[in-house]
């Protein structure tokens, strides 16, 4: 049992599930979503996933929510082997498949999208410079390994 969105109906497995599709709905596309929002989680920007949560399901109507597992699909368990032939996505001229995820082609999404996920790429770069810096510092406040206290 799930929720579903109370803008379009679409049905989410669960409260942080139905608070991360009203944000990316409303961030992506504003809409009816970024409205709704507005009028009931007014600070919905500024709250974590498991606040928002706790928000929106108070408005939303439980759901059935279909999960699909590995063993209802008829397909092999595991990883599956997205270097071999025979799957039907276009790689945008990628090399490999690391690089389609590193580096998508962008053309083919509508500007507004093409925006937003240039703006993800660079707050992730950001993030993870930050994360490098804070434990390049915490290694420095480190004693050297060879250090005898003595």
């Amino acid at each position: 049992m799930g929720y579903a969105c109370p803008v379009c109906e679409t049905p989410q497995r669960d409260g942080e599930h139905l608070a991360h599709h009203l944000a990316f709905t409303a961030m992506l596309h504003g809409d009816d979503h970024e409205a709704w929002l507005d009028e009931y989680a007014p600070d919905w920007s500024d709250r974590d996933p498991a606040g928002l949560a706790s928000m929106v399901t108070d408005h939303a109507e439980n759901a059935e929510y279909h999960e699909v597992f590995e063993d209802t699909t008829g397909r092999p368990r595991g990883r599956p082997d997205v270097d071999a032939g025979g799957h039907d996505h276009a790689h945008g001229g990628a090399t490999d498949s690391r690089s389609a995820l590193r580096d998508p082609d962008l053309s083919e999404l509508d500007p507004e999208a093409a925006d937003a996920v240039r703006e993800a790429r660079e707050l992730t770069r950001e993030m993870y410079a930050d994360e490098n810096e804070t434990e390049s510092d915490d290694a420095s406040d480190d004693p050297p390994d060879d250090a005898t206290g003595s």
